[in-house]
């Protein structure tokens, strides 16, 4: 095309061998063109400004379907697509992210998204289109949260990632979350984790054992209590995974959110931990009761089948808790428990670490070095050696007495 001219709303080009009359408007933010191969006659001049007059009359109606008017446009496959985009809430991303998740995540992952969208996610953000959402918006909200950075972080992770995936798609220009950084916006004493160690006493220990009026809790509270097995990993013991003979119980599976992991939560928790004499007693004891019912250890008292998630374990816990006149701390500290009174009773911290799953005394002297050598009055001594001496005679003489 070369000379062009306008009129009114139009642009008259002219070529080598054609004349075309182009049709001027705004649609949606954006300058647009679109050419009608019509010849500059006073006629074809007039039907394109009548033409722009329905155009103009459509978009301010909020009528105007791009590709009705033009049907051959380029520019009309682009505001199909725009306009789909627009319609798009971000539930239905969250929700087509889920999809995605169950099926390409461990269960326990994808429950944990699950439950955190259910409660947080689509009762504030479902009908909300994606297109319109801004950093501001998501800043505002997080604001108004009063629970650690962490628990923020995880609840805010299906989303971002949602909204990602439509960058993506294409169906958002950009993920607002992009811009957003916790620390800017969480206050310090939010920033800071409340997880801390809290161990049981070796009187609340045994004031919990003689609230276990059913016996498969009691076998089962203190195998947690002398073997530092997480809840994941007792609930997953197998019968064949004990050797009395070796004096070891071996550690390498885990049921999270009812679904059977091979392997523990770490590589080096692939381990065989050394029995004590608590341990020895309740795995004793609880051969009575399933040794000739399956493969599993530890049962569900209530209906006889073995334990699928921890859940129901959690409340057992409380009830016991209650039952024992003892503060309450989650069934967790059983494990914190363990590290504690073998440090305090003189164990390597090296060696705790390995006990429990970790590949070296990082976390160890970090979690629990204020109980290393902390000393116990010869009472106490006693009796926390009575859960915590090791079967192996080798090992009899593990604990130094300190002066």
């Amino acid at each position: 095309m070369g000379n062009t001219k306008s009129v009114s709303g139009l642009e008259l080009r002219k070529g080598t061998n054609t004349e075309t009359i182009r049709i001027c408007f705004r649609y949606q933010g954006a300058q647009c063109r679109e050419s009608l191969k019509l010849a500059h006659t006073k006629q074809n001049i007039a039907y394109a400004l009548r033409r722009r007059g329905e155009v103009l009359n459509a978009i301010e109606r909020g009528t105007f379907v791009y590709h009705e008017f033009f049907p051959n446009s380029t520019r009309a496959k682009e505001f199909a697509a725009k306009n789909v985009a627009s319609t798009v809430t971000i539930g239905a991303l969250i929700r087509e992210y889920l999809d995605v998740a169950r099926r390409t995540l461990a269960l326990s992952s994808y429950n944990s998204y699950q439950e955190v969208s259910d409660t947080y996610l689509l009762p504030k953000w479902d009908n909300k289109i994606a297109a319109n959402l801004t950093s501001k918006e998501i800043r505002t909200w997080i604001m108004e949260f009063a629970i650690k950075s962490k628990t923020i972080s995880s609840i805010l992770t299906p989303m971002r990632n949602a909204l990602e995936q439509a960058v993506i798609d294409e169906i958002i220009e950009s993920n607002p979350f992009d811009s957003i950084k916790l620390g800017k916006i969480v206050p310090r004493e939010q920033r800071a984790s409340d997880f801390k160690a809290d161990p049981f006493s070796i009187d609340e220990i045994e004031a919990i054992l003689q609230a276990c009026v059913n016996p498969q809790e009691h076998n089962m509270a203190l195998h947690a209590f002398a073997s530092g097995m997480r809840i994941s990993e007792y609930i997953a013991l197998q019968w064949e995974s004990i050797d009395f003979s070796r004096y070891k119980s071996h550690v390498s599976k885990a049921f999270v959110d009812g679904e059977m992991k091979k392997g523990a939560k770490t590589e080096a928790g692939n381990r065989a931990i050394d029995m004590r004499q608590g341990a020895l007693d309740a795995l004793l004891r609880q051969q009575a009761f399933t040794k000739q019912l399956g493969k599993f250890v530890f049962h569900n008292p209530l209906h006889g089948e073995p334990w699928t998630g921890t859940k129901p374990i959690r409340e057992r816990w409380r009830r016991i808790l209650l039952l024992a006149k003892v503060r309450y701390r989650n069934p967790y500290q059983t494990r914190h428990t363990f590290a504690s009174s073998l440090l305090m009773l003189g164990a390597n911290p090296l060696y705790v670490a390995t006990q429990m799953g970790h590949s070296d005394t990082t976390m160890v002297m970090r979690t629990y070095g204020k109980w290393i050598g902390a000393g116990l009055d010869e009472d106490r001594r006693r009796r926390l050696e009575a859960v915590y001496t090791q079967i192996d005679p080798k090992l009899k003489n593990e604990f130094p007495v300190f002066g």
